[in-house]
């Protein structure tokens, strides 16, 4: 028992030493450029700590949390899918135009909002998915270029096909809006501020992931395929399959990243659409180490910063400062979880050597 929350403990110091990290490097930065530590993060706790950011944090969090369980996915079957930006982005903008072209009851409506935006984040995902089965192509590249093709049609199709006409002199760039049926109310107001009501739907997906790679066959095999992709095979494990499977699971999941503000917020897809969602998911799924507690728990940090950020500006100092802090962070993590990770092989490698002197040693001790 104390061996294993030794370890638990370890793990535990991971995101920790990663915050110490980046808070000692960011007061670094902050001296250099002759502001005063004490003072930003005092500012940024008095800022963050208020009733609307409090609920601005959860309403940044809820979309970085479906980005992480995006990449999380894949990360559990070593496989990286850096094309969650592109399939978030244009599942999104489809999902948009979908939405609005239709009237359907409230219930009705946001489920197929929502399931369109899975169908073509999956759909998205399934390319990389296929030119790394049948051509050999490494994810990383093929979904990296994805991002960038995404991008252009995105841009491409709303400004021909998907715009909704303008009205007099309007410039504004987006899709028709959403009717009232697809479209979610708050769950309470904080301070002012709206809290989204697509946090419930967020939370129910992670424990469906949680359940889907902890507890089913399927997620044993997608973490076997992780840890032993070769023992995995023997066992009867058909890895180009898996590879499909996660890549499309992750893909779907990926197209909803931007659903809590479509239905919350804006009601429609325009050119002021949060981007970089993605790019932020894989440093929330390394800092939560790609379970669903640690990714909230990640969100919820990365959240807060982004709220917290805000009130630099007002006091001189360049937010820019919190961009290093999270490029710290997920380098840290980074550094920490590979040291963790061969301290923990170690410790189980001469475990099982004691254990296996013991057993000689027993098997010694017995007359013959």
């Amino acid at each position: 028992m104390s061996r294993r929350w030794g370890i638990r403990l370890l793990w535990l110091l991971v995101p920790v030493s990663a915050a110490v990290l980046a808070v000692g490097i960011s007061s670094i930065v902050l001296l250099s450029i002759d502001a005063s530590p004490v003072d930003a993060f005092r500012s940024m706790v008095r800022y963050g700590t208020q009733g609307n950011s409090f609920a601005s944090m959860i309403n940044r969090a809820v979309p970085l949390f479906v980005a992480g369980l995006a990449v999380a996915i894949g990360f559990k079957m070593n496989l990286f899918n850096i094309g969650v930006e592109g399939q978030y982005r244009i599942a999104t903008l489809l999902a948009a135009a979908a939405g609005a072209a239709i009237t359907l009851p409230a219930p009705l409506h946001i489920a197929f909002i929502m399931l369109v935006g899975m169908a073509v984040g999956a759909a998205w995902a399934s390319i990389a998915a296929v030119l790394k089965v049948k051509r050999g192509v490494h994810e990383v590249v093929s979904t990296i270029m994805l991002n960038s093709i995404a991008t252009g049609l995105g841009a491409y199709l709303l400004a021909n096909y998907l715009r909704k006409p303008a009205v007099g002199s309007e410039l504004l760039i987006a899709t028709p809006p959403i009717a009232p049926s697809g479209r979610l109310g708050p769950i309470t107001q904080i301070g002012g501020e709206d809290l989204r009501s697509f946090l419930l739907i967020a939370i129910a997906l992670g424990v469906g992931v949680f359940v889907l790679i902890w507890r089913t066959r399927f997620g044993y095999d997608l973490r076997a395929s992780g840890i032993n992709p070769d023992a995995a095979r023997v066992s009867g494990v058909d890895p180009n399959a898996m590879v499909i499977r996660t890549m499309l699971i992750s893909g779907a999941i990926a197209g909803l990243i931007g659903m809590s503000d479509l239905f919350g917020f804006f009601h429609a897809y325009t050119l002021d659409f949060p981007t970089g969602l993605g790019f932020d998911g894989i440093a929330v799924a390394l800092v939560g180490l790609n379970h669903p507690v640690g990714i909230a728990l990640a969100a919820l940090v990365f959240g807060w910063v982004d709220r917290a950020a805000q009130i630099l500006d007002l006091e001189g100092i360049p937010k820019e400062v919190i961009v290093i802090t999270k490029g710290v962070i997920i380098l840290s993590v980074v550094i920490a979880y590979e040291i963790v990770r061969r301290l923990v092989q170690s410790a189980e490698v001469k475990a099982a050597a004691e254990a296996t002197r013991r057993l000689e040693e027993e098997k010694e001790a017995v007359p013959a």
